[in-house]
């Protein structure tokens, strides 16, 4: 008996089976087709991006090592224009480095701040930074403090940089125990990068050393000595003898 209502299950779930297949198979065979086709397009585009991102990857090493400045800068525009975001702001950056350093100084600190208006992370920092360094002996204390106030908060990673440039800044203000005081906690803070703990150090030194105090002028140098391979100097023309006085006339006896 078991056996005759298992059977019977067996057609009954058959039946069930093949009604769904007639009502629904079309629509699982058109999922399925689709659902392959997706994964096969989802590889292809993978594949494609892929192939982008190293030929990206090439030219941004390839401009890195071109040596003129100013072919460097016209080489990460291009970049910049046609690579993805990531190496898009990464050649934006080069290209202001590469600008500044090519004598372009005003128009790459005006991309440093593009840059750092447009990115809130890493790079945008970076660029900030470069721009309060670029401008750190002809802007304002304010100017600068308001430039990398974005870094200047509690917490952020960047905040050290940041006290860096304003150490520097009441430094060139000639104001010595500002700048000392900033320094020193720069030097002392643990979360100073290294580098950063160093440069500080040897700052705090000089200033207590008096560094920053104004001696007055630079003696004037002494004018250069002949130049031996031009031979002796000509010698100074003798005096010319004193011409002769004519005699007192005698007095009449």
């Amino acid at each position: 008996m078991t056996d005759i209502f298992r059977e019977v299950e067996e057609d009954v779930r058959r039946e069930k089976l093949e009604k769904l297949w007639k009502a629904y198979g079309n629509y699982a065979v058109a999922a399925l087709v689709l659902l392959f086709a997706g994964i096969a397009g989802w590889q292809v585009w993978e594949r494609h991006e892929a192939q982008e991102r190293a030929k990206v990857s090439d030219a941004f090493i390839a401009a890195q090592r071109i040596t003129n400045p100013q072919t460097a800068a016209s080489t990460f525009a291009d970049i910049a224009r046609t690579a993805p975001r990531g190496y898009a702001e990464l050649a934006r950056l080069s290209e202001a480095g590469a600008m500044f350093a090519s004598g372009q100084t005003g128009p790459a600190i005006e991309l440093y701040k593009q840059i750092a208006k447009d990115d809130n992370g890493p790079i945008g920092a970076v660029a900030r930074l470069r721009a309060a360094w670029a401008t750190a002996d002809t802007a304002s204390r304010k100017d600068l403090a308001d430039l990398v106030k974005p870094l200047d908060q509690p917490g952020s990673p960047w905040r050290q940089n940041a006290q860096e440039v304003l150490a520097y800044a009441d430094y060139r203000a000639m104001d010595t125990k500002g700048a000392l005081a900033k320094y020193a906690i720069l030097a002392a803070d643990p979360e100073s990068p290294d580098s950063l703990k160093r440069r500080a150090q040897a700052m705090t030194d000089f200033l207590r050393s008096g560094g920053a105090i104004s001696y007055g002028t630079v003696p004037v140098p002494p004018p250069p000595a002949p130049n031996a391979a031009a031979g002796p100097a000509p010698a100074a023309p003798a005096p010319a003898a004193p011409a002769k006085t004519p005699a007192a006339p005698k007095p009449a006896k």
